[in-house]
Parts: structure tokens; sequence; C-alpha cells
């Protein structure tokens, strides 16, 4: 059974992106720089609210990349995946193309 987790108030949860090291066909790439912390958003909580009841949505929408920040975050594993929960003010902004 698969399970799926759906983060609460203004929690996202976040699939990180690990470039690859290896060519399919096994060559070694070498670090090119410094990399980007990287992830892609997988499920976003309803949001939060302010002190008058209004709900303050989440910034950020599933199958965006977002930049995260170096440190922090809380680990889940699901399944043979590993995922980060992060609340909506610790992502430091959005990639695009």
């Amino acid at each position: 059974m698969a399970k799926r987790l759906l983060p609460s108030l203004n929690r996202i949860l976040v699939e990180k992106i690990v470039p690859p090291s290896k060519t399919n066909s096994g060559i070694l790439l070498p670090d090119k720089g410094p990399k980007l912390n990287s992830g892609k958003v997988v499920a976003v909580g309803p949001g939060t609210r302010d002190k008058e009841g209004n709900l303050i949505p989440v910034s950020v929408k599933e199958g965006e990349t977002v930049l995260l920040p170096e440190y922090g975050g809380t680990q889940v594993k699901l399944g043979d995946k590993e995922y980060h929960l992060y609340r909506d003010d610790d992502i430091l902004g959005t990639l695009h193309d």
C-alpha cells in the first residue's frame, strides 16, 4: 500500500533534486562549481490563519522547483523515497527556466 503525506498548516513536502554524478553508461561527471540546493514541491498544506481567522495560503504550488536553505527541514521517508518537510517561510524562492 502506497502512503501519501498531506502536510499540515503552512508546511511543504519537497523531494530534493540531486544532480547525477554518473552518466547512464557509467562515466563519472566532475563537479562543476557550486550546486543549488533545490527540490520539487510534492505536496503543500492548506496554509495558516492570521489573528482575524483569515486563511493565508502557502506561497508555492505542487510541481514547482524551489530553492531550499542549506540546513533545516524534517526528513521523511515514504516507501523507498526520501522527502523533506519545510515551513512556507523557510523556502528561499522558486526557480524558473
